[in-house]
């Protein structure tokens, strides 16, 4: 047989478990357990009075076992009607299988305090303290996993940072700060953030180079265009104070009338050519009507002979007519303008070949060309022969006749068409190529 103890311990144990569960029912009883011996109520006792040795003050067992009824007490009087107790809790074995006891009911009684309670509410007490350790050790580790992730975020707002401290206006400046490499790999987020971070500053650093070259371009411009009206200026002032002693002489009169028509003439034609590439960078609409490119040339040409019979003019041009859709004013100003680049800048004999190349495809660009075998253009000016105020004699002497406005606005006309200015130039052999939609 199973030791007493043991058999309590069992009993006990799957009482409260049903309880627990949810699964005592009062009106369900357990098979009969056999009857106690001596001993084994003897042991009973033992373990009143080790409760009452414990601090317990009262103690009331009845136990059913089989036919048996024991009842042992410890502290109290009476088992039904005069216990002193103002707590009483009773664990009862409902449907439990293999169960060793009937019945067990067991009063405790601590002066309104049940040391069972005290020993519940200790270990709900210490559940509770754990879960909470386990939840701020949980966010503690989140927030360290979480910072250590977003580390690569702060570096990458720290080069913001940086860039946001920069005097982007001052003039000429540069943006050298970047996301480093390690924090631009596109298969993390960060990496994405970073990259594209990268691009936006390369954006922004050639915006503001550009606008660097634009500021220069216009410093440039003014002087250049001051310097250029300020000589006929100068000259209209000097021919004027010359007539003006010599009231008398008709022949220095009329020649000094000449000499003032003359430079207001040119300072006439350089304000032109300026208010047009004015107008050519707002982007001003030019007028669009199909333009006959082969009788533009023809006649471009012909005036070229009679101003300069010292030069060879050619012509190449194909058997059918080669038309564009343009303004035909304007893309007569940019063959006349290279003829006549061509006709200041080569020596007597030169040969100037005019020619137009037709559409090789539907699609495709319309040619001109102006070539001559003259001298070609200086090493020095390849770059910028197009750019505003650039001419051959940079002493700016007048012995070229031009403001070096010429071939600027030969680009700026072909650009308003859509089309593009070419030089390919070497030493006897030099074309200009306009290309146009």
């Amino acid at each position: 047989m199973t030791s007493l103890s043991a058999r309590l311990a069992l009993a006990l144990a799957l009482s409260v478990n049903a309880l627990a569960a949810g699964c005592a029912d009062e009106d369900v009883m357990p098979p009969a357990a056999p009857d106690l011996d001596a001993t084994e109520i003897a042991e009973i006792e033992s373990l009143a009075d080790k409760l009452v040795a414990a601090g317990v003050p009262g103690v009331a067992l009845v136990i059913q076992a089989g036919g048996q009824t024991v009842k042992i007490a410890r502290g109290v009087e009476d088992l039904t009607t005069n216990v002193p107790l103002t707590t009483e809790h009773h664990f009862r074995l409902g449907s439990v299988a293999k169960s060793v006891l009937s019945s067990i009911t067991l009063q405790l009684v601590d002066e309104g305090k049940l040391r069972l309670t005290d020993t519940i509410e200790s270990l709900l007490l210490r559940s509770s303290l754990l879960a909470s350790s386990g939840i701020v050790l949980a966010g503690l580790l989140g927030l360290m996993l979480v910072r250590r992730q977003l580390r690569p975020l702060r570096d990458v707002a720290a080069t913001a940072y940086d860039v946001t401290a920069m005097p982007l206006d001052a003039s000429g400046q540069t943006i050298d700060t970047r996301v480093p490499e390690r924090y631009t790999d596109p298969a993390t987020e960060v990496g994405q953030v970073g990259s594209a971070l990268n691009t936006l500053l390369d954006h922004v650093d050639s915006a503001l180079d550009a606008r660097h070259r634009s500021e220069q371009q216009v410093r440039q411009f003014v002087a250049d265009a001051s310097h250029e009206l300020r000589t006929p200026l100068s000259t209209i002032h000097g021919y004027a104070e010359l007539s003006r002693r010599t009231p008398d002489d008709a022949e220095m009169l009329s020649q000094a009338m000449g000499k003032v028509e003359t430079e207001a003439t040119r300072m006439s034609t350089l304000v032109a050519d300026m208010l047009l590439l004015a107008r050519l960078d707002s982007g001003r609409p030019l007028e669009r009507e199909e333009v006959d490119v082969t009788r533009l040339l023809l006649e471009a040409v012909a005036d070229a002979k009679v101003v300069a019979p010292e030069h060879v003019w050619r012509l190449d041009l194909p058997e059918e007519p080669v038309t564009v859709v343009g303004d035909e004013h304007r893309l007569h100003q940019v063959v006349t303008n290279l003829i006549n680049n061509a006709r200041r800048h080569t020596p007597a004999g030169t040969t100037v070949t005019v020619g137009a190349r037709p559409r090789p495809a539907e699609g495709e660009d319309v040619q001109i060309t102006v070539h001559d075998d003259g001298p070609g253009i200086p090493d020095g000016l390849h770059g910028r022969v197009f750019e505003r105020f650039t001419r051959g004699d940079t002493s700016r002497t007048r012995a070229s006749g031009g403001a070096g406005l010429g071939l600027s606005l030969v680009r700026a006309i072909a650009g308003a068409h859509g089309g593009s200015a070419a030089l390919d130039s070497r030493p006897g052999d030099t074309t200009f190529t306009i290309s146009l939609p």
